[in-house]
């Protein structure tokens, strides 16, 4: 007979997050919650219909919206330390790639987040558990569950042990891809890069947009869960076809 779960996926999933992130949760039910994805949350609900306010009760929407803030205020301060001369500018061009969906996704994944993560079972036969909005959306809750669980110290440790390779890596302060690739083409005398939304899938809770860039007689395409993402994933493909311009 198949064990059941304790919490939001398999029982031992659950214990080897626990472990990867070396933080036993006092209350148990913050982790719960940090792991089970608003779909879920409804189908453990019976599908019934809830009004406006109440939608997402249940699920780690509240989580992901703590843990974000938390997210920000531990990589800021981070930061700081690590850059004591850099200014603002360069500061926010770190912390916009640090916090970015991409690498929150890259993250949880190799952490192996999306195992423990409970999302509705016809959203698991399509692979959403798996998905980069829903994993980061997924990490940002658990990052909220633990401030709340035992406070910012475990929350920063949790932080600077899983983050240390992306900053560690950051020698510059990094580009973001759309402006890499406009100050690319004008540095060619060409014109200004065009964004195109040719594409527009998924449920609302987890939506998938195509974009196209065309600049220099090449187009490149990005997909993610918002347009903005969309554009820089293709602005990023494109400056992959003219050669790898560094932007990060």
């Amino acid at each position: 007979m198949k064990r059941p779960a304790l919490f939001a996926g398999e029982a031992s999933a659950v214990t080897a997050l626990q472990d990867r992130l070396d933080y036993q949760f006092a209350n148990p039910a913050l982790l719960h919650e940090a792991l089970t994805h608003r779909s879920a949350a409804h189908q453990n609900a019976g599908g019934r219909r809830r009004p406006q306010k109440a939608r997402g009760m249940g699920s780690n929407e509240r989580l992901e919206f703590i843990g974000d803030r938390v997210l920000g205020l531990l990589m800021a301060e981070w930061l700081l330390e690590r850059y004591p001369a850099e200014q603002e500018g360069a500061l926010g061009s770190r912390l916009a790639h640090l916090v970015s969906r991409t690498t929150l996704a890259e993250i949880a994944e190799r952490i192996d987040l999306p195992a423990s993560l409970a999302v509705a079972t016809h959203e698991a036969r399509v692979g959403v558990q798996s998905t980069a909005n829903v994993v980061a959306d997924a990490l940002e809750a658990v990052l909220g569950a633990v401030f709340l669980d035992g406070g910012l110290a475990p929350a920063r440790n949790i932080v600077r042990t899983a983050w240390k390779p992306l900053l560690d890596a950051q020698a510059r302060p990094p580009k973001d891809p759309k402006t890499a690739l406009q100050e690319w083409v004008l540095g060619r005398g060409q014109s200004l890069p065009v964004y195109k939304t040719i594409g527009a899938d998924g449920p609302s809770h987890a939506p998938l947009f195509v974009v196209q860039v065309t600049a220099g007689g090449r187009s490149g395409e990005g997909r993610a869960g918002n347009k903005r993402a969309a554009e820089s994933a293709a602005a990023a493909d494109l400056l992959e076809q003219f050669g790898g311009p560094q932007h990060g």
